[in-house]
Order: C-alpha cells, then structure tokens, then sequence
C-alpha cells in the first residue's frame, strides 16, 4: 500500500471516530482509488474539557485526501450521526445522501449555519433504485431504531458487498416505519455477504432490546397508576415512535399535551412535514396547563440525561413555568447514557427532595434500547452469513465481545480495530494493515480546536489547581492574587511570605540574569508557584507581571 494511503485495487475501511467510543461516528470505506463516508457525528463535552459542549473527530486524514472524497452518506438523525454535519460539510465540499427525515433536520442545521446553499444534499426516498457514487453502489435498507428512518447502507463494490448497519435493533412492532424483514435479510445474505459492520452498544444484554408496541402497554399502565397527578414524561427528543405513543396515551387517558422543550416541538414539527405523528394530539400552551385539574396533564419533557438547562432540569429546581408539586410525577422513559448517571441523579435527588414520585425503566417497562441485544446480532449473523465482522460504535470492551461472539456464531473473521486503523477487507486475508493518526476537536465558543490543544490543557490545569497572578514593581512591591485556591484566612500570611521569597529569588540573580526580564520573571514565577506549593499543596499557574517588562 502507499505511503499516501490512498485505495488501490482493494477495499478499506477506516473509522475516524465512533469505534473505541460511544458517539461521534465517522467512517470512511476506501475503493480504487475513491473514499466514501459515513455519517459526519459528534458527541458531547464531558468534565474533561472544562466549558466543552460538542467534540467532533479529527477529520484531518480525509481532509488532506479531500479530492478523492466522492460523498457523505447518512444513515440516520442522530447527533452522534450528522451533529458535525454543519461544522465540516461545507469545507470537504461534497454531496450529503439522506432519507427525507434526515434530510429535513441536517437541512435546518445548514440553515442555522448559513450554509444551505454551500453543501448540496440529495434526497433518498425508500424505493429509489440503488445510488452508485463511484465505485461503490449503495442501498439503504430500514431497519428499526430509536428514531424515524433508522438505515443500515448495502455497500456494493467491484470486491464484495459490506452491510454497514449503522444504529438498529429487531422489532416485530415498530410504531414507526417498516423494518427491513428477516427474509429480505436472508435473501441478502444468499447473494453473499462479504463484511458487517455492526453497532456494539448492547453486545452485553442478553436479552431482545424489546420492542416499541411493548412501552406503549408499560406507559399506558404507569400513567393510568396515578390518576389525579400531573404527570411528566421524559424521552429522548428524537423518539418519534415513543411521542407517538405518548399521544396516543394523552388521547386515551382524556389528559391534555403540554411540550416543554425547544428539540421535542423541532422534532415533532419535521416529523409531521414528512407524514409522521400527523395525528399527534393539539397540545396546550404552559399557561393554559397550569390552570387544568392535575390529573388532565400530561407533560412531554426534554432533560432525561440530566442536561442543566433542559426543562426537567429546571422543573427540579423549581425554575420553570411549568411547576410540579409534591405527588406528581416524573416517568423516565429513557435510558441513562454512560457518564450521565452524576447529572441524572442530581436532579433525581432534587424532585425526591420535593416529594416528587419517579419511574425508570427499571422499575417499569416504559423504555427499550434501540440497540441490538445478544440475541438480535446472532439472529443478524445467520441471515447474513457474512465472512467477516467489524465491529463498530462502542467502547473497546464492546467491540471486542462482539468480535469474540460473531467468532462463536460461525463468522469466519472478526476484525477488532480503534480509529486510525485501515482495515483491509479485500481481496485477499482481511486484517488491519496501517494506523493513521487521529483525535478529537472541540467547539470552544465559536472557534475548533484540538482538544488536547494548548488552551484546553491549560483550563484543565487552572480548573485543578487555580492561578496566581504575582505583579512586581521596579522597586520589587509585590502584589499577589490568587483565584481558585483554598488559601482564604491562610491569605494574608500566604502572601507574607510568598511576596518575601519572591523579592529574595530576585535578589539572588546575579550578572546578566539580574537584568534580563525573562530570567527575571522566571525567578519571581518559580519562588511564588513554590510558596502556594507549601501553603496549599497546589501548583498553580502563576502569571507575572513586571510593568518594566511591558512597554
């Protein structure tokens, strides 16, 4: 293979994110000399980068391969799938492919950008004959998921075809949509099967993820448990299956709709413009609900994982027009996403406290996973029969159980890998054959950066240990600040003796030192990172400022 990394007579695949993690999926397939990728995700800031919201992956490798980049192939709404959509888009300068659904929320997102007339999108309709882009044939294939217009993509190509499922699950009772049937699947696999690139997520469950038709019994049962309270229940926004079976619910249970939540009216608006929830009930204003016997509401909410400023969030805290009241109740039809569990129970903790009843999926059958458990990707194994597994989208622990599992099953090859590894798919042995560097970037403000960049690291650092700011005159007064430290009564006498070890440290210099401002500040830095060292145990960042420096 060349040193450029550019496809041969071969076929690659490459993850840039999404394997190794959860969230943030990129993919890029490599054929005769042309890449392809799919989904453009993201993923969300976590305390490892203080003030982070979004973190997408490092596209450098395609970037530097841009002419060779043929189109970005989106399998399905979620953030984790096409949140990086308008932040890269416009600058690799290629088609976006999309299901109407899709389409119509990644189009809002390039609005919002200002960038809808910069990044052509196509439109893929279900019956549309299969797409050649370059040398690779794709056909989007509907399976179940969390979300309208779940797709796996068919990716036929001159050495074999790849069924890349992205996100899915086995569903008998779907709500929404019409999945892909176990004998189209057979019949796809009978044709031959080369690879399946496979979602990871519930490789641990052993059981069915469940089905969508089952929550509606289970939420149905919970709210008919509690008949003169004003419920709320909290979902995942892109659910469209499970809002519609919460109207429904409204509908039979005689309670009135109350939104709360700017992603559930997004939601709710592109879905009924593409003939979803079109019998979704009238909902009420908050006004309008505050007024309604406790027992007629029923309150949609965004704020299940624990975001600070989603309307749960503001319920608990009493912080929000819609109010709640000691023996109502809060129905957590969604599953905690790992790393929320701190947020989510702070507001947990927060509507107990006010004596606010709570349901989970543990409790109640009112949420499934949309993600396969053991026995669907088993089930997906034999009807494929594909000669080799890639295991995708999830942690390393993820990847490798499945790997071990489509081994058991049969699968003649499973190929663990991380972003950065090439895989070699065909011809010939199937196996990684070169790293490639990648990493991740964060919107910091308006600007991306790296997110192992200077002014990150350098967050982290005042985040854990505070800053100094030592200011030193030409007559060497000394002036000290500290932020962030837990000095307090301690202060005064801190800067006692850390102002004495700085003016000695000065005094010390000798020869061309004493007048070199670099050494200079060096000494006064070192001597009052120091003296914080033996009052706190910290080290702070210290900042020094000497006004003869400056000018």
């Amino acid at each position: 293979m060349k040193k450029n990394f550019k496809p041969e007579n071969e076929l690659l695949f490459l993850a840039l994110g999404g394997s190794g993690e959860i969230g943030m999926n990129v993919n890029l397939y490599g054929c005769d000399g042309k890449w392809l990728m799919v989904d453009l995700g993201m993923t969300f800031g976590a305390n490892e980068y203080p003030g982070i919201e979004l973190v997408f992956a490092d596209l450098e490798f395609i970037e530097d391969r841009v002419k060779d980049l043929l189109g970005i192939v989106l399998t399905h709404a979620h953030e984790d799938h096409i949140g990086a959509v308008p932040y890269f888009a416009a600058d690799l300068g290629v088609p976006l492919y999309a299901t109407p659904f899709t389409a119509d929320l990644v189009r809002r997102k390039l609005q919002e950008a200002g960038l809808q007339d910069e990044v052509p999108l196509h439109i893929v309709r279900e019956g549309d004959a299969d797409m050649q882009i370059g040398p690779f044939g794709i056909r989007y294939l509907p399976l179940a998921h969390s979300i309208a217009e779940g797709n796996a993509l068919l990716i036929d190509t001159p050495y074999g075809k790849v069924f890349h499922t992205g996100d899915w699950k086995l569903d008998e009772d779907p709500i929404i949509g019409e999945p892909t049937t176990e004998e189209e699947l057979r019949e796809i696999g009978e044709d031959g099967v080369l690879a399946l690139v496979c979602d990871s997520t519930n490789v641990f469950n052993p059981e069915p993820s469940g089905s969508e038709g089952a929550v509606f019994k289970g939420l149905l049962e919970e709210v008919q448990n509690w008949p003169d309270r004003r419920i709320v229940v909290t979902t995942f926004a892109s659910n469209v299956a499970r809002l519609h079976t919460l109207g429904e619910i409204a509908r039979e249970t005689g309670r009135e709709v109350v939104i709360a939540g700017r992603s559930l009216d997004r939601i709710i608006e592109v879905s009924q413009a593409n003939g979803y929830l079109t019998d979704f009930p009238d909902r009420v204003d908050w006004d309008t609900a505050m007024k309604l016997p406790r027992s007629k509401v029923l309150i949609l909410a965004t704020g299940g994982q624990g975001e600070p400023r989603a309307a749960l969030s503001r319920m608990a805290d009493n912080n929000h027009p819609l109010e709640l009241s000691r023996g109502d109740v809060v129905l957590f039809s969604s599953r905690q996403i790992p790393g929320n569990e701190i947020s989510i129970g702070k507001v947990m903790n927060q509507l107990a406290e006010r004596g606010i009843a709570m349901v989970t999926d543990r409790q109640s059958m009112i949420h499934v996973s949309g993600h396969p458990g053991r026995p669907e990707l088993q089930a997906l194994y034999e009807w494929l029969k594909p000669e080799v597994l890639v295991p995708v989208h999830g942690e390393v622990r993820h990847m490798q159980e499945q790997a071990r599992l489509g081994l058991a099953e049969g699968i003649p090859h499973a190929i663990f890998q991380k972003n950065g590894d090439i895989v070699s798919l065909a011809p010939g042995e199937p196996g990684k054959i070169a790293k490639v560097p990648t990493g991740r970037l964060v919107l910091d403000g308006d600007i991306i950066v790296p997110a192992d960049g200077g002014a990150i690291t350098e967050r982290r650092r005042l985040a854990r240990d505070g800053v100094l700011i030592v200011v030193v005159t030409e007559q060497e007064d000394v002036t000290i600040r500290a932020l962030g430290m837990p000095l307090d009564e301690d202060f005064p006498d801190f800067v006692a003796e850390a102002t004495r070890d700085v003016q000695e440290a000065l005094r010390r210099l000798r020869g061309r030192d004493a007048k070199d401002p670099a050494a200079r500040q060096e000494a006064a830095r070192l001597a009052a990172r120091r003296a914080a060292n033996r009052w706190s145990g910290k080290k702070p960042q210290v900042q020094v400022v000497m006004p003869e420096t400056q000018g």
